[in-house]
């Protein structure tokens, strides 16, 4: 009972049809690059993207996404419980992005000098390591909601240059808010990371949804979650904070399905006015 509420769930989302509905496929989502693809097929049905398989539920839901760059076109294949196998290819928007200036950043955070590159790779092995988890738990079933209610300084894909120098695209969503508003689980999850003091990204905090999506909260000023603790969407996990490389008080909120890094406005409506409209 609980698998066929979870399924029903999913696809009373609202979330738009990413590609024609077949007799053993049905795919909801914003088939774009950042899009994070909802699926269902029969029980007992297997399915890959591009070569890669997919972690399934028991009633044949699963989920993938597309990041930043990616290609054009895309396959999903379905092999169906009696081994017959099908192909169906996708056609995924290309975007453009603005370039974002930001100046008066410390120079030791545009360029860090090499006695903290060490630190540097540390942080990146921990992110990385979160962001490998696969747990087969189906938490973002829950749907999800803004983590904090600001003002969208900062958004996904956009190519950031900071004190004049060209740097990687920001992969997440700035949310400018007073320092200590509250930040919530956008969905449901498990804490599976909190680092006090990342060099770039400072208290920072890794909540996992299944099936290797994840959420990733930066510059955060607290947090009031453990490492393992289980948390509903809308309960306290954090502060806004100006920590780590940051300008003023924010939240830079990012979604991973495993590496691929997506675009957390795609699953949310617009920014609410105020606190209460969620």
């Amino acid at each position: 009972m609980k698998s066929r509420f979870l399924s029903s769930l999913l696809f009373l989302l609202g979330i738009a049809i990413a590609a024609p509905a077949s007799a053993e496929l049905e795919l909801k989502g914003e088939m774009t690059q950042g899009g994070l693809i909802f699926g269902k097929v029969a029980p007992g049905a297997a399915v890959a993207l591009n070569g890669k398989p997919l972690r399934m539920t028991e009633d044949g839901l699963f989920i993938f996404g597309f990041g930043r760059d990616a290609a054009p076109a895309a396959t999903l294949t379905v092999t169906s419980a009696d081994g017959n196998v099908t192909s169906h290819p996708l056609e995924i928007a290309q975007r453009e992005y603005r370039v974002q200036r930001i100046d008066g950043l410390p120079k030791k955070f545009v360029t860090p000098p090499d006695d903290v590159l060490k630190r540097i790779r540390a942080d990146a092995a921990a992110a990385a390591k979160a962001r490998e988890i696969d747990r087969p738990e189906t938490d973002f079933g829950s749907g999800f909601r803004w983590p904090a209610i600001g003002i969208v300084s900062g958004v996904y894909g956009s190519q950031r240059i900071l004190n004049g120098e060209l740097r990687r695209p920001h992969f997440g969503i700035d949310i400018a808010a007073p320092q200590g508003t509250q930040v919530v689980a956008p969905a449901d999850g498990t804490v599976t990371l909190v680092h006090p003091d990342m060099y770039f990204t400072g208290v920072t905090l890794f909540l996992d949804h299944g099936h290797g999506l994840s959420s990733a909260f930066l510059h955060l000023e607290s947090v009031t979650v453990e490492e393992g603790q289980r948390v509903k969407q809308g309960e306290q996990i954090a502060t806004v904070g100006s920590t780590g490389r940051s300008t003023g008080p924010h939240l830079d909120w990012r979604i991973n399905w495993f590496t691929e890094r997506l675009d957390p406005a795609l699953l949310v409506p617009p920014m609410p006015k105020d606190a209460t409209a969620q």
